[in-house]
């Protein structure tokens, strides 16, 4: 369970309004003090993450969120950063206080809301039930968090409404089968970390091995030598973004070749719309503007792929004028329509329902969005 990312968990985020219990029911899901609960409207102030395994549910993250109805300028802030954590949840629980019987104001979300009557043991519940369910199109579950009573039911009711494409599909879905030979290109250059691989990395070794496949590391200079050594032509390669062009030239015409970034286009995200947007690219000119977004909120090493390598690339191309604008970890623009082009990294760090919120807005909006490796594969003719 602790080996497994909060990326790759099922996310349930509680929302609703200040006081209706959200952090006591966070706590009577874990089963420990995970929440700081209080009878002071607004003490959850920003939103809280509790990773955990739950029977019947597996590895799931716990969200609990600021309320919905909180008030001023630091409330607002607050509502803000709630509906930011609501568009991560796989699904979404709107926990209503039976004792003042207002439903909660949700903001739109294409997730399952499954709608918990609280306090359910110190109010009459059967008018707030039906109001309930015509609101939310679902069957409410009663709950008293801080007795546990109902919890059972709850985690049944969350069951029955996970989606089914929740999870992210395999990483190399499509790509291998079992016994192919692959070769993974991962420079262990200034943006490694120190003494471990990074978490694609990670997770695309760990799978090939899973799959069965035999797997072959090597760092960008050694590729040539690699590949000259096997004995045979491996059935795939794949590289770290920066090392695409190179694994291009040297690999054979019989060998697939992608990039970690292109993996987790397909698996997190929406890659047809991410391979048509790369096409954007041709039409940028230097009065254009582009977004580069990282989900990661690490210090920027010096030759930084998001915000050095990619817009060297770009101007390159489009010339030195094009303006380039970076964002990291949640910090997303609510309006893209200012820009010509969305670039987002391979957003190992969110999970597949946040990254699809970005994709959504960013179509709502007609804004092209592409990814890291499918944007320098496409400025490297090997798209």
């Amino acid at each position: 369970m602790t080996g497994t990312p909060n990326s790759e968990r099922l996310h349930i985020v509680l929302a609703g309004e200040r006081n209706s219990g959200k952090s006591s029911l966070l706590n009577a899901l874990t089963g420990q003090r995970a929440a700081i609960v209080s009878d002071v409207p607004g003490t959850t102030t920003d939103s809280v993450s509790k990773a955990m395994e739950i029977r019947g549910l597996g590895p799931c993250v716990l969200v609990d969120t600021a309320g919905l109805d909180d008030t001023g300028r630091l409330g607002r802030s607050r509502v803000d950063g709630a509906q930011e954590a609501l568009r991560a949840g796989d699904v979404v629980l709107a926990v209503i206080d039976a004792s003042t019987g207002r439903l909660p104001s949700l903001p739109h979300t294409d997730s399952p809301v499954i709608p918990v009557i609280n306090k359910s043991d110190v109010a009459d519940t059967d008018a707030l039930t039906a109001e309930a369910e015509a609101a939310f199109g679902r069957k409410p579950v009663k709950v008293s968090a801080l007795q546990c009573k109902g919890i059972e039911e709850l985690i049944a009711a969350i069951s029955e409404a996970i989606p089914e494409n929740w999870a992210s599909p395999l990483l190399t879905e499509g790509l291998v089968k079992e016994g192919d030979l692959v070769v993974l290109v991962m420079p262990q250059d200034v943006q490694a970390p120190k003494g471990r691989l990074i978490l694609p990395q990670q997770q695309t070794l760990r799978e090939l091995l899973d799959r069965k496949c035999r797997a072959v590391c090597c760092t960008t200079d050694l590729l040539r030598q690699t590949l000259e050594k096997l004995g045979e032509t491996p059935a795939a390669i794949i590289a770290d973004s920066q090392a695409l062009a190179e694994a291009g030239r040297l690999k054979s015409d019989r060998t697939r070749l992608t990039s970690f970034s292109m993996l987790l286009a397909a698996s997190k995200g929406d890659i047809d719309y991410f391979r048509k947007s790369a096409r954007t690219i041709d039409s940028l000119t230097s009065k254009s503007r582009v977004l580069i977004a990282e989900a990661c909120t690490h210090v920027p090493a010096s030759e930084d792929i998001g915000r050095v390598k990619i817009p060297r690339l770009l101007r390159s191309k489009a010339g030195e004028g094009l303006a380039v604008d970076v964002v990291s970890g949640r910090d997303f623009p609510a309006d893209l329509r200012g820009y010509d082009l969305v670039i987002h990294c391979g957003a190992c760090m969110f999970n597949r329902r946040y990254v699809l919120s970005r994709v959504e807005q960013a179509k709502r909006q007609g804004v092209p969005m592409t990814n890291y490796g499918i944007a320098i594969a496409y400025i490297n003719n090997l798209l």
